[in-house]
């Protein structure tokens, strides 16, 4: 495990944004900087920044190295199910892939009734509502209790700084914005992906609650697993020894993702709107720390960090003049 004094070392130099020129055309997202060369790749560098209410919110030490190579970790075990983009990870916050056209949709799947977010599952629930994005919902639930089975939710694919909004499938489709066949297709490729994922997590002790998948089309047409999987940026993670102890006492799970910052910041009475509380460094180390435990549990290997200068070692990484 990474002590505590790298993660606040590593505060004096976040990586926050890239600028590589030599690389072409540059798209910054909310967490990555993307950049298009032209010869049908795509370079997606992932930094240190992290976002909740869809906002960005500030950085996290070494955020970038671990939601990267984590992402690599799992495109690789999953590529029997389903095809992804990954051609090769030449830096630790570098992935090299398939340039794609992404769908306009994200496919969120759940397996709990959680959240805390004006799209979560338990918002809509706790407000009376009894379908959410075309599935029925049982009365009865709680906070936290799992779903009857888990349920493909797609969104909206925001812009930086805009909001996502979950709509049904059927939406989806009637509305054009994706074909049926093409969203009967990623849908079930999620599932599997999800299967896969809180099966491998079950057996390190740990429960995958939801995550989100994004696709893509690649040149030759086929759809792909684009952007990232499974990292405690786009997925839920509890501890599997605690959960069943403290859900019986209404407490909220111990968890191994952003949450932790999402609950900090609705603490502080932020949930989106208005002026954003700033992370203190004791919440950014301790973010961090728990990115770092969920890589090692997921992976079984120790988190190895890169404390050399982000811009130098990226520029040689990806074969850049100085």
């Amino acid at each position: 495990m990474v002590d505590i004094a790298t993660l606040r070392a590593a505060l004096a130099h976040p990586l926050e944004r890239t600028l590589l020129q030599g690389l072409g055309a540059r798209v910054e997202g909310k967490v990555r900087d993307c950049y298009s060369p032209g010869d049908g790749r795509r370079i997606l560098v992932t930094t240190d920044r992290i976002s909740a209410f869809d906002r960005v919110l500030g950085t996290l030490p070494l955020k970038g190295q671990v939601l990267n190579q984590l992402a690599v970790f799992w495109f690789e075990r999953t590529a029997h199910l389903a095809p992804n983009h990954l051609l090769a990870a030449p830096d630790p916050n570098v992935l090299v892939g398939v340039e794609c056209e992404p769908l306009p949709v994200e496919l969120v799947v759940r397996s709990y009734l959680t959240g805390v977010t004006s799209t979560s599952v338990w918002t809509a629930y706790a407000r009376g509502e009894r379908t959410f994005c075309g599935h029925a919902l049982p009365d009865g639930l709680r906070k936290n209790d799992p779903l009857p089975h888990p349920i493909v939710t797609p969104s909206t694919k925001a812009p930086k700084g805009g909001h996502d909004v979950s709509v049904a499938a059927e939406a989806l489709v009637r509305d054009g914005v994706v074909s049926g066949e093409d969203l009967r297709l990623v849908s079930e490729r999620a599932l599997a992906l999800f299967a896969f994922g809180q099966a491998w997590c079950a057996a390190r002790g740990l429960i995958l609650v939801d995550t989100k998948y994004e696709f893509g089309r690649a040149p030759d047409g086929r759809l792909l697993v684009i952007d990232e999987m499974h990292t405690p940026d786009s997925s839920r993670y509890w501890f599997q020894g605690t959960y069943a102890e403290r859900h019986a006492r209404g407490e909220e799970p111990e968890s191994l993702d952003k949450e932790y910052v999402r609950r900090w910041l609705a603490a502080q009475g932020f949930t989106g709107e208005g002026a954003q509380p700033p992370l203190t460094d004791e919440v950014r180390v301790e973010a961090a720390r728990r990115y770092v435990e969920a890589f090692e549990r997921i992976t079984g290997a120790p988190f190895t960090a890169d404390l050399r200068p982000p811009e130098p070692r990226l520029r040689a990484a990806l074969g850049l003049t100085t």
